[in-house]
């Protein structure tokens, strides 16, 4: 709790104390409650007392709103039906109004301050300093003031203030204000690294990449900030309502006060100011709309903050509301649901063994800088030593190991050296290797699929999704192989940028009525995907700037595994927001008609706006409790 928070508890302790003694009073001198007698005076003055300690907070907003030209809301209620109840002699309902309304206040407080807590956890990721070295020496500087290509000195314990390359040392680095994930990073020479993220334990050195304004750090709070400016549909219309709401029952009390009471006075000559005052009084406490106007935005606001604390960015309550009912998901493939690393999945040699075909090639490609090349560098026990190795553009390389001859690239480069081929189809880029003018076999080089994308889609059929599609620029059988072993519906691939939006309309006019698409990407070619789509949702650790930029929402770990996680905590919110809906509608009109035919009191009209409004918020905190499925 806040100190804020600690002295309101306070002051409702106090008052209810205060309260408790005036009640007891009336039940040990029920003779008191006649006017003018000291013991009612004791009483009274206890009830106001209490009161006052509760509520004069509430009083001077509802003035200082009244002076300002804003006279309808909940302020304004709770004074007039307070007060009201004390000018007709029900002191102790009129301060049980005011008591149980400021520990309703209460309640929401601390559920938007846990809500808070869970953002500013994101904001702490903002760095204070860089080390900077500058002509030899380590100066400390603000990050936008360190230019790109400097080095940047990071001791243990401290956070990464900008985007870079590792050029010297090796640590972990804790990223979980980042991602969510709480194991540590290793990194290592030539490692990119990002803003946010904490070193652990080694002295690091990296080369700046990116200026601060560009930076992960910069961008992440960039989107916190931004974070609630989009409002769900449901919140506009809670919005608006109460605006209209509450002059209508507030003229409706008025003349529940005034029209009976002259009906009854003028026909028979029984003026029963006080039955009606009273009933009306009640009706107006009824009437507050606080248990809609404070647990909608609050569910909402615990939507986000609940998963934020799972590296998901939630760019406002619109996106939250239009994913809760997506059953359209279209995918990328690479970065999104494959790794976007080569690596070796298939050696086929042909008159050598396969750890000879793998160092020949490994030796012929160990200069070239190709992602094809370094994979299958990574997958040679022994790289044998190379000499006149040169590249093809467009064909391959070429190199000389032990005095023979090494041909390693495509088929046409095959071709070149007078080696006919069958074509060969395969889910991957094939690199075939002669020796010496012979042929010696082919190397499959495969984007890895990501170890949770087959679960992740499994999870979101589970959840009711309608269809899952793959658009892709990659050939045609690599698509398939992949759409296969995930799971996916239907596959599209060597499609372009424009053909991939062009795909993604005909999804879209072919989706269930009243349901939303979510199209989920990483590179800067899916940026017009995720703006057109109901609710783009971005990879954020690799994925582009474009990307994260046009995107609603944000996997800030990578981790598609987190999509299904962030549709669940859409859909509870959405239900949540619904079931307060109509729980605080449903009570308020059953209690409405109630006072207005004198059968309900001030007491339940207490329970039909407090104690609604208490519920209801203790029901939107469960917006903030969703755990990733294990």
């Amino acid at each position: 709790m806040t100190k804020k928070q600690k002295r309101t508890m306070l002051r409702i302790i106090i008052a209810a104390v205060v309260f408790a003694v005036g009640v007891a009073l009336g039940f040990v001198f029920p003779e008191s409650e006649e006017p003018f007698k000291p013991l009612w005076f004791v009483r009274t003055a206890a009830l106001v007392a209490a009161y006052l300690a509760a509520g004069y907070d509430v009083l001077w907003k509802a003035l200082r709103n009244i002076a300002h030209g804003h006279v309808f809301d909940e302020n304004f209620l709770m004074t007039v039906a307070s007060i009201g109840a004390m000018i007709i002699g029900e002191y102790s309902e009129g301060a049980a109004v005011m008591i149980f309304y400021q520990v309703g206040e209460l309640f929401q407080s601390v559920a938007v301050g846990k809500s808070r807590q869970s953002i500013s956890d994101m904001m702490d990721i903002n760095p204070e300093f860089a080390n900077v070295e500058r002509n030899g020496d380590v100066i400390e500087l603000e990050p936008d003031e360190v230019e790109v290509g400097e080095t940047v000195v990071i001791k243990p314990g401290e956070r990464v203030p900008l985007d870079g390359e590792v050029i010297f040392g090796a640590s972990g680095l804790n990223t979980a204000a980042l991602t969510g994930e709480s194991a540590l990073r290793e990194v290592t020479v030539g490692d990119e690294v990002i803003s946010g993220c904490v070193n652990t334990d080694g002295l690091l050195k990296i080369r700046v990449t990116k200026p601060y304004s560009d930076s992960t750090v910069s961008k992440i709070l960039e989107l916190v900030e931004n974070s609630y400016e989009g409002k769900a549909k449901i919140e506009n219309f809670i919005t608006r309502f109460a605006r209209v709401y509450t002059p209508i029952v507030v003229f409706a009390a008025a003349l529940l006060a005034l029209a009976p009471t002259l009906v009854i006075g003028l026909s028979k000559g029984d003026w029963q100011w006080g039955v009606w005052v009273y009933r009306a009084l009640t009706f107006l406490v009824v009437s507050c709309p606080c248990a809609l106007v404070i647990s909608v935005p609050l569910s909402y606001f615990g939507g986000i903050g609940g998963a934020s604390r799972h590296g998901i960015m939630i760019k406002g309550a619109n996106y939250l509301e239009q994913l809760a009912k997506a059953q359209t998901f279209v995918f990328d493939k690479t970065g999104t649901l494959t790794k976007g690393t080569f690596a070796v999945s298939e050696s086929h040699p042909a008159g050598i063994s396969e750890t000879e075909l793998l160092s020949y090639c490994a030796a012929a490609e160990q200069l070239s800088n190709h992602p094809i090349a370094a994979s299958i560098v990574k997958a040679a026990e022994e790289i044998p030593k190379a000499e006149n190795a040169r590249e093809i553009a467009g064909f391959g390389v070429e190199a000389e190991v032990g005095g023979r001859k090494i041909s390693v690239g495509n088929s046409r480069l095959m071709e070149e050296c007078g080696i006919s081929l069958t074509e060969t189809e395969a889910a991957g880029t094939i690199v075939h290797c002669a020796v010496d003018g012979e042929y010696r076999g082919y190397i499959l080089v495969s984007d890895e699929i990501k170890e949770q994308s087959k679960s992740a889609v499994s999870q979101l059929k589970t959840l009711g999704a309608a269809k899952t599609v793959m658009l892709t620029g990659d050939r045609k059988i690599t698509a398939e192989k992949v759409a296969g072993e995930i799971g996916l519906d239907e596959v599209r691939s060597q499609l372009l940028p424009d053909g991939k939006v062009k795909a993604l309309e005909e999804l879209y006019n072919a989706k269930p009525p009243k349901t939303a698409l979510a199209y989920i990407g990483d590179g800067m070619n899916d940026a017009p995907s995720l703006a057109r789509a109901d609710v783009g949702i971005a990879m954020g650790g690799l994925g582009s700037d474009a990307a994260i930029e046009a995107a609603d929402i944000v996997l800030m770990n990578d981790n598609i595994a987190n999509l299904p996680l962030c549709v669940r905590i859409a859909r509870k919110t959405r239900g949540i927001v619904m079931q307060n809906i109509v729980f605080a509608l449903g009570v308020k009109l059953a209690v409405l008609a109630l006072a207005a035919f004198g059968i309900g009191n001030m007491w339940l009209a207490v329970f039909a706006d407090v104690g609604v409004s208490v519920i209801a918020i203790l029901n939107a905190m469960r917006c903030m409790r969703i755990s990733s499925p294990r």
